[in-house]
């Protein structure tokens, strides 16, 4: 039997014809591509889950604090700020899992590229964070997120792109959300349409967002934006559950952002010559850099970080 599909409007086709979740289908449609078993890709899928989960605690870790060349321990910051923060507890803790994988990425720390290892934040902490440690949702819910996830996001890969080489942050965290935002709705009970609507929803919200990397590297303004991804995947989500529809479909969403991709001129595509990484303070952090003048930076907190308040 073919699960194969190509657009949102093929998925939802699908799931209607077989009564299905995305999660199923994208499921078997695997293990038609793979010619695998079930229970392999499960197995496989749960690791995913277990390198999530892992990188998450290894950015929040205080006593290992994760340091790129620029950047370091801003997760760990938050997640102390949490209970002190105007979003609420919550979601501040949701939003420092998401900074804790990339900060774990950048310091050569193992993760899952959910699309790409520099959106690789958002999708591990609204599934983790958010469905599994606040709304309890087990791993084996969490693994079916995973495959709505991936489902969403081979769509946006065969009609537009998941690179910010290519297509602008708005492919990598954008997809990123869109991603995290159908895979928890449809933990929370929403069927294909509805998963679709949270998608194509997340995606709109930052429709256009350029990938300018400070020096090049995965740090700035990257592990910000998976912050601000993953409140859009969850605002996204809400919306959608409380039935609030995207008036422009996902394809044509998908289609929308391929378009604006063509739009940007390669100074603004992941090439560190335009936008934050054109800035002057930019450009003498890319010198200093090459001048050997900084090293890994030495983040010290003080008594403000309360370890108790890190526990996943």
């Amino acid at each position: 039997m073919n699960y194969e599909f190509r657009s949102g409007q093929e998925l939802c086709r699908l799931c209607r014809e077989h009564s299905l979740p995305i999660s199923e289908i994208m499921l078997r449609n695997e293990m038609e591509q793979s010619e695998s078993p079930r229970e392999m890709i499960l197995a496989e899928m749960r690791e995913n889950l277990a390198v999530m989960r892992s990188s998450i605690s290894a950015g929040l870790n205080v006593r290992n604090i994760p340091r790129g060349l620029i950047t370091g321990g801003d997760a760990i910051k938050l997640a102390a700020f949490a209970e002190k923060s105007n979003m609420g507890a919550s979601l501040a803790r949701i939003v420092a899992s998401s900074m804790a994988v990339v900060e774990t990425n950048k310091a050569m720390g193992r993760i899952v590229a959910a699309p790409t290892a520099g959106a690789g934040g958002i999708l591990p902490a609204v599934l983790i964070e958010c469905g599994g440690n606040q709304r309890g949702f087990d791993d084996d819910a969490l693994v079916q997120g995973l495959f709505t996830a991936g489902a969403i996001g081979c769509i946006v890969a065969e009609n537009a792109s998941i690179a910010g080489a290519s297509g602008g942050c708005q492919a990598e965290t954008g997809t990123a959300a869109a991603m995290s935002a159908g895979a928890l709705a449809e933990l929370c009970g929403a069927d294909p349409e509805t998963v679709l609507h949270a998608a194509a929803i997340a995606i709109k919200n930052c429709l256009g967002l350029v990938c300018d990397p400070v020096a090049g590297l995965v740090e700035c303004p990257c592990i910000k934006r998976n912050a601000i991804g993953a409140v859009n995947a969850i605002l996204s989500c809400d919306m959608a559950l409380a039935g609030i529809t995207s008036l422009i479909p996902f394809d044509e969403v998908v289609e929308a952002m391929q378009g604006v991709s063509h739009l940007m001129s390669k100074e603004l595509r992941e090439t560190a010559k335009g936008g934050l990484a054109a800035t002057d303070t930019a450009k003498r952090i890319t010198e200093d850099l090459k001048a050997g003048k900084i090293k890994p930076r030495d983040h010290r907190l003080g008594e403000a970080v309360d370890s108790k308040m890190l526990k996943l």
